[in-house]
């Protein structure tokens, strides 16, 4: 399978048919095209808005800010749950499919995509381990074995 190479290409004047048919010649193709124009006043645009949002978040209908998703939140913290409870991966997978779980991309959870998520689980775990949420599930984990 032949490898995509990619590469960013800042204008610093306007798009022209001719610039498009030199980089059509190297073989390059768009694939994203980024508008951008001057307003007055407002905050500045992101940096990087291709940047993937962190599973457990959306964003607001604002379009400005991270919001909670709270079906994938659950998700994070029954794999926590089960992390702690010493679960193998395969475990996992299988409870978040029994329980409806589905991946950002609506795929059915596979012990490499848990795998997957163990960063974003390191990431998110201190702020679910302090949650009044967590006290009442580790009490019922606790009152379980």
């Amino acid at each position: 399978m032949p490898r995509v190479e990619r590469m960013r290409d800042f204008l610093s004047g306007p798009l022209t048919p001719a610039y498009m048919d030199i980089k059509a010649g190297e073989g390059w193709k768009p694939v994203v095209v980024i508008w951008e124009r001057q307003v007055e006043g407002g905050k500045p645009e992101p940096a990087n808005i291709t940047e993937q949002v962190p599973y457990g978040l959306k964003i607001s209908e604002d379009c400005l800010q991270l919001e909670q998703d709270i079906q994938e939140k659950e998700a994070l913290v029954v794999m926590l749950e089960m992390i702690i409870q010493e679960k193998p991966l395969t475990e996992i997978a299988e409870s978040l499919n029994q329980r409806g779980f589905r991946t950002r991309y609506n795929n059915k959870w596979t012990p490499g995509a848990v795998f997957d998520m163990l960063p974003r689980l390191i990431e998110v775990g201190p702020r679910v381990f302090t949650s009044e949420e967590w006290v009442e599930r580790r009490g019922r984990l606790m009152n379980a074995v």
